[in-house]
């Protein structure tokens, strides 16, 4: 067997037990009461179900995917395909973008480019951050050097990759603010990966928050499949067929992780961990990944959306 694991939950009187991958991803998930098994990729159903019917005995099983369940956009029968033949939403023709200059290629962009440039419009001058830092004074641009770096270290992580046939953007500025730390496009679908730099921490992911080394709860998780949901129409909108997107959240610098059993949503990794993402397949053809490559270097199509 896969190394899965079985974890409980509880809550507003509802029992559950989740199978999950290593990482924390949840593959499949069974009703401790009514003994249904509900299947989230399908892949790992037949270890999946082995395990949960070892907890619930061998009266529990599969129910049958229901239309627009979470199961059947899995497998294929929902709204994206499995097959990388893409669906057209309608009869109208996708909008075209005016012809790539440079000046809206985003190709270009370096690691933290969004950070590079406010810092290099708002932030303080060389003296006096060297200034700053002999006199060892905090300054309120700490967290965006921080950031920086971290969207720097991911960045060569993710540039590993472009080995294996993926194509990678960064600093990918949002119409409605804010912007995408980096854009990771293949065969096995999009991912935008959202990083945080937390140096030596011990990081708890939930549903929708996290926690640094046991703090306040930040919205980490919510923020994440927020710009996903935000990829996903942008480039459905210009590709005319549906666009596999998830989010990833990766922790720069952090010791440790620990996943809440229901946190199935988001990708959540170390930085040397993203390096996983690389043997994925099946999800786009080799004509789709270009088609959705060519909107996303495009600056204007984030602009406009």
């Amino acid at each position: 067997m896969s190394d899965l694991t079985v974890g409980s939950w509880k809550r507003h009187g509802l029992e559950r037990l989740y199978v999950n991958l290593p990482d924390g991803t949840a593959v499949a998930w069974a009703d401790c009461k009514t003994k249904a098994i509900t299947i989230k990729v399908p892949q790992y159903q037949r270890e999946a179900v082995a395990l949960l019917r070892q907890h619930l005995g061998d009266s529990a099983a599969v129910r049958p995917p229901s239309s627009g369940s979470a199961q059947s956009r899995d497998t294929g029968s929902g709204n994206a395909p499995r097959t990388g033949r893409g669906i057209r939403r309608g009869p109208d023709r996708p909008p075209k973008l005016p012809q790539l200059t440079v000046a809206d290629d985003l190709a270009k962009n370096p690691p933290g480019a969004v950070l590079i440039e406010t810092i290099a419009a708002r932030g303080p001058s060389f003296v006096q951050r060297a200034w700053s830092k002999m006199l060892r004074r905090p300054s309120e641009w700490d967290s965006w050097y921080r950031g920086l770096e971290g969207e720097r270290r991911v960045g060569r992580e993710l540039q590993r990759l472009t080995a294996h046939g993926w194509r990678v953007l960064h600093g990918v500025r949002k119409s409605n603010g804010g912007d995408i730390d980096h854009l990771l496009i293949g065969g096995g679908g999009i991912f935008t990966i959202n990083t945080k730099n937390h140096p030596g921490a011990s990081i708890w992911v939930g549903d929708e928050m996290a926690k640094v080394n046991g703090g306040p709860p930040v919205p980490y998780a919510a923020a994440s499949k927020g710009e996903a949901a935000y990829v996903r129409g942008v480039l459905e909108r210009y590709c005319g067929f549906a666009v596999p997107v998830e989010p990833v959240l990766v922790f720069a610098g952090a010791a440790s992780i620990r996943r809440a059993i229901t946190q199935h949503d988001v990708r959540v990794y170390l930085e040397r961990e993203v390096s996983s993402l690389g043997p994925l397949s099946g999800k786009l053809s080799t004509e789709q990944v270009d088609q959705v490559y060519a909107v996303a270097r495009h600056q204007r199509a984030w602009l406009r959306s």
